[in-house]
């Protein structure tokens, strides 16, 4: 069965909400595809979740960037996922290399994290990706690997999940992994997952590659054989995230 494209932009720490109802109105005027050809989902910040998904026309949906391990409480400056669910969010991205790097979240945090968004009812965009000192010393499968194990271990259906392979060292810096390199990941994510979990998982699961995409190189890499679509930073924020989307016409004339 054909996976359905999937472009998820993640707006990060920016925005203020004037700049945030510019971007919604850039999104709700651009001429996508169908939501039968491409699923759209975009990621602000938390404050501006509800203005975002009351403005947004209902052809794209919105995720949060980030949601608690477990029930909430007292947990000072976490956003539970029973409260994500409550306003109707339906997306989360969880394990993002921000996180990870700057927060010190561990693969099995993730893994726990991922799992209970999903028990809330929540989809998931997980992320997992090497940084270039793991990419030099030839270690790019190993640590993508065990950070899909981490995930694979705690949940028992994948339905819902959306794998984003970020490499480290292409996020923000403008270095692109090449189509061929962004295409070889994810084929040997895709064998995980065949070996690992199932073939049918293997399948079915959407791998989006995320990592300097924007307008110029959307179409080539989306044009990869298991490169699903794409999670984007940066360019989200800029009129190009239209073109991005326009990629998904690359698989649907394939």
């Amino acid at each position: 069965m054909a996976r359905k494209f999937f472009v998820g932009g993640n707006w990060k720490c920016n925005g203020t909400l004037e700049e945030v109802k510019k971007i919604v109105a850039m999104l709700n005027e651009g001429a996508v595809p169908s939501p039968d050809v491409v699923e759209v989902v975009v990621s602000p910040p938390y404050v501006f979740l509800p203005t975002v998904q009351a403005s947004l026309k209902s052809d794209f949906q919105v995720a949060a960037q980030n949601c608690w391990v477990k029930k909430g409480g007292a947990f000072t400056g976490e956003v539970s996922a029973e409260m994500l669910a409550n306003l109707g969010v339906p997306w989360v991205i969880l394990g993002h290399s921000e996180r990870r790097a700057l927060l010190g979240e561990s693969n099995e945090f993730v893994g726990d994290k991922v799992a209970y968004a999903l028990s809330q009812g929540l989809k998931v965009i997980a992320c997992v990706g090497e940084t270039l000192e793991q990419r030099e010393s030839g270690s790019t499968m190993e640590v993508v690997a065990a950070q899909t194990k981490a995930i694979a271990d705690k949940i028992s259906s994948w339905d819902n999940v959306v794998l984003a392979y970020e490499p480290v060292w292409a996020i923000g810096t403008g270095k692109v992994a090449s189509p061929a390199q962004a295409q070889e990941v994810h084929l040997e994510l895709r064998k995980w997952l065949q070996g690992n979990v199932s073939p049918q998982v293997a399948e079915t699961t959407r791998i989006i590659y995320g990592g300097s995409v924007n307008g110029a190189n959307c179409k080539e890499l989306g044009g990869q054989t298991d490169v699903d679509g794409f999670l984007v930073g940066g360019a989200s924020l800029k009129p190009e995230f239209i073109d991005i989307i326009n990629a998904a016409e690359v698989k649907k004339s394939a």
